[in-house]
């Protein structure tokens, strides 16, 4: 498919994804409890709790994320934009195995029984939030199977980055991509950004690397609040920095980054960050998402289905297929389903070797999209009028050949 033809497509495909959106875009990154939030298109009965990344780290007592007695009517933005049920006709991540490090999860969550394993503390989200990442990587939807995950046939193996409160630590962090790395996993998700880099990580990670996994890591942490983070300067943040790690980060609909996303450079893909439905440790309620942690679990989860679908990818082919094929932006925008399906010469350029050298936004690719499909429609039309003009000369230079006789006619043009 030509690239012009490509964009036309994803224009029909990003009003369609714009007409279904319907929940919000936004949620508190840090909270103690979810607070309500209502649809975005204003329907009454459409509210979600929003579920925090982690819980109020100042507070006497901690108090586990409730249940959501509330359940999603319909698939989220997120899910239409990856293209998710058509990816699932090739890909479900069938025999992958992803470690998920952050709030732990629980392994007797809705869409996820029988699916992970959880030892010790990792078993305990008091938070909920590793257990709502692990549904959007390889969730079943339980009882909405349209909120099923990228890969919902892998497996997760559940390993804590951070203490109960879901405060990342970097020693939990090194431990678990160890462990991550003796349970031979497939793909490991980091789904902390820790703010300094040492030994023992950069160790753990090329270790991991060496063994065959894809390590997929959160570009930066979620923004303490939704303010804005004008003054707080461009910096790196770990494992995401260490070399051959997919370093991925939020976008809303649009394509745009959220106006209050923390600066840094060198990020390799940006995935859906925003009004994200999924599942939680208690009950079979849904919850609202966002922030970077849910667009690294996205691209994990694309990696595992990538992992399934061409099994004897390198890890560096891994990462290359999914940054090759995403949708083309300032920073590439994950394509799921072209990662899996795409045909990849030899020839193709290694991608995750250069990073930005500064901090970089994503464009609106909603402007981009149209205009695209805007110049493929009169690209076509010219092409049409051209072809009809010589087409035309041509008819006529036939037509007095023939003394404007039909073709067939007996007897020879006049002198």
């Amino acid at each position: 498919m030509s690239p012009s033809t490509r964009g036309a497509a994803r224009l029909l495909a990003l009003a369609g994804v714009t007409a279904a959106l319907v929940l919000p875009v936004a949620v508190p990154a840090q909270a103690a409890s979810p607070s309500r939030v209502p649809a975005a298109d204003g329907k009454k009965g459409q509210e979600l709790p929003g579920m925090p990344s982690a819980l109020d780290p100042e507070a006497d007592e901690v108090v586990c994320t409730p249940a959501s007695g509330e359940q999603a009517e319909k698939q989220d933005w997120s899910r239409q934009r990856l293209d998710l049920d058509r990816l699932h006709r090739h890909s479900t991540g069938a025999g992958v195995l992803v470690a998920l490090i952050g709030t732990g999860v629980d392994p007797d969550a809705s869409g996820l029984s029988g699916r992970v394993t959880a030892e010790g503390t990792a078993a305990d989200d008091c938070v909920g939030h590793g257990t709502f990442l692990a549904g959007l990587i390889a969730g079943t939807g339980g009882d909405s199977p349209r909120l099923a995950g990228v890969a919902p046939g892998a497996k997760i193996l559940a390993l804590r980055g951070t203490d109960r409160r879901g405060q990342a630590s970097p020693d939990l962090v090194v431990d678990a991509i160890r462990a991550a790395t003796t349970a031979r996993a497939a793909v490991i998700a980091v789904a902390v950004a820790l703010p300094r880099q040492d030994a023992a990580l950069s160790g753990a990670v090329a270790e991991a690397r060496r063994t065959g996994a894809v390590v997929v890591a959160a570009a930066t942490p979620d923004p303490p609040s939704r303010g804005g983070s004008d003054e707080i300067p461009s910096r790196t943040y770990w494992p995401a920095g260490e070399p051959g790690v997919l370093s991925v980060a939020d976008m809303l609909p649009a394509g745009a980054r959220p106006d209050s996303s923390l600066p840094t450079a060198g990020i390799d893909l940006v995935a859906p960050g925003a009004g994200v439905v999924s599942g939680g440790p208690r009950g079979k309620g849904h919850y609202l998402g966002g922030g970077v942690p849910v667009a690294t679990a996205y691209a994990a989860g694309a990696a595992a289905a990538v992992r399934a679908a061409h099994p004897d990818d390198s890890p560096d082919d891994i990462v290359r297929r999914l940054t090759t094929t995403a949708y083309p932006a300032d920073i590439p925008q994950l394509d799921a389903y072209a990662a899996v399906t795409a045909v990849i010469g030899d020839s193709a350029t290694s991608v995750g070797t250069e990073r930005a050298a500064g901090p970089v936004t994503v464009r609106d690719t909603s402007v981009a999209d149209h205009a695209t499909g805007r110049a493929t429609f009169f690209v076509l039309l010219g092409s049409a009028a051209v072809f009809a003009v010589l087409w035309a000369g041509f008819a006529l230079s036939r037509a007095r050949a023939r003394g404007w006789r039909p073709a067939g006619a007996a007897g020879s043009a006049p002198e």
